[in-house]
């Protein structure tokens, strides 16, 4: 699914309910999300920064900053991509994530990539 260009930069975003890792009990459901970050453009960039806003469906929202994703700071170059996987602990068995990378290109500009909203959900608790 696509969810957002901008600079050129293409963000995907696939998600998955950790069922053995969660511990619905205890109101703790796990959720993995791989993002893969395609460089669309013809310069090189660096994600620097990412910010978080994770909602759960008691409206309760987790704030995250951080430098780049996984303790890493990927440079992407023109037409390569970059994915990760890391996950998301909400005390409901859904909710959303979203945000964006503070990036930076080859000639030293700053700018900002915003990710749509994507769910988290267990399936499990679809009606």
């Amino acid at each position: 699914m696509n969810l957002s260009s901008t600079q050129a930069i293409d963000i995907n975003v696939t998600t998955d309910f950790l069922s053995n890792d969660s511990t619905p009990e205890q109101s703790r459901y796990l959720f993995a999300y791989t993002i893969t970050i395609n460089n669309q453009g013809s310069e090189t960039v660096q994600l620097m920064k990412r910010h978080w806003l994770v909602t759960d469906t008691n409206n309760r929202i987790q704030e995250v900053h951080g430098d780049g994703v996984i303790g890493e700071q990927p440079v992407i170059a023109p037409g390569d991509s970059y994915q990760y996987t890391s996950g998301a602990v909400l005390e409901t068995t859904a909710g959303t994530m979203e945000g964006s990378y503070d990036m930076i290109d080859a000639s030293g500009e700053y700018f900002q990539t915003p990710i749509a909203a994507f769910a988290l959900v267990n399936p499990s608790s679809l009606h």
